[in-house]
């Protein structure tokens, strides 16, 4: 066997990426392009959300190696953990279907894993459209307080962008994945916050780099989701003063902003199941969670 053969055996087997997908059929082709013709060729899993777009036909017919997990209907960001208990290795990467990964970068990535076993989570450096511009969010992990630990590499963070990310598997699988009640958008929070309650360490790896291609249309509703979902993170897991006072923040905001106004409403809709889910942070957890919004709330300031 020959060295490159041995070393596209040896990721096949270690890492799986895992693509949650509905009704994006032509973005998904170009993502399962990019990521086939990666030099270690890793084993692709797509998660599709009952798209009625022949996605599911276009994937047999462009790329058959690739695996499909066809979902019955549509679950948000839990296809990801329906994908990651479908898969055998491991560590997982994901992509979105506008989103694939830079060469080197999943051998990097697993390379990581493997000397750290207290790494449950690395958030890459991602690259945005043709012209590669820094993703702004890569600055702000750089930067963030937490700073670095004995034990993991990179910066310490609670937050990264879904489809910029490489998981353990147990590590995944231990902290629950995404939850349920936020079905999609800015879910990312939530699972970072679980996984550092069970030990596990989240950082940003820069050397780990990933390339996104977002469709430039708004998604309709987004912004919404967005908020609304930010609000209910803090109610699953944060202290419930800081969940009220951040609730009558928004209420104030409903008066004159629509987007504020259905994200409250949403919201408030969801509260009762939140407070059945609530599991509050360990104080560690908190405190970091605390340095992290006062990092955010001075900047927001200047």
């Amino acid at each position: 066997m020959s060295a490159d053969a041995h070393r596209t055996t040896d990721l096949t087997a270690d890492l799986t990426v895992v693509i949650a997908t509905r009704n994006r059929r032509d973005s998904l082709a170009r993502t399962l392009d990019q990521l086939r013709a990666l030099p270690d060729r890793p084993a692709v899993l797509v998660a599709d959300n009952a798209s009625t777009d022949g996605t599911r036909d276009l994937v047999a017919r462009r790329h058959p190696e690739v695996r499909v997990l066809a979902l019955p209907v549509n679950r948000g960001a839990l296809a990801r953990n329906h994908g990651v208990r479908a898969a055998s290795t491991p560590y997982v990467a994901f992509s979105d279907d506008d989103s694939w990964w830079a060469p080197d970068a999943l051998r990097t990535a697993v390379r990581l894993l493997a000397d750290h076993p207290r790494l449950g989570l690395i958030s890459a450096r991602t690259l945005v459209g043709p012209a590669e511009r820094p993703d702004p969010l890569n600055e702000v992990m750089a930067a963030s307080p937490l700073g670095r630990a004995h034990d993991l590499p990179g910066t310490q963070v609670l937050g990264y962008l879904a489809c910029a990310a490489v998981a353990r598997r147990e590590a995944y699988l231990d902290a629950g994945g995404y939850h349920p009640l936020l079905f999609f958008g800015g879910e990312e929070t939530l699972l970072a916050y679980d996984l550092a309650a069970r030990g596990w360490g989240v950082t940003h790896c820069p050397e780990v780099v990933a390339h996104h291609h977002p469709d430039p249309a708004a998604r309709t509703g987004r912004p919404a989701r967005m908020r609304r979902n930010a609000l209910l993170t803090v109610w699953l897991r944060r202290s419930l003063p800081l969940a009220l006072d951040r609730t009558r923040a928004l209420a104030a905001e409903a008066h004159r902003d629509p987007t504020a106004r259905r994200a409250l409403g949403e919201t408030l809709t969801r509260v009762p199941a939140a407070l059945r889910a609530r599991r509050a942070l360990p104080p560690h957890v908190e405190r970091a969670a605390r340095l992290l919004d006062d990092v955010r709330r001075a900047s927001h300031e200047r």
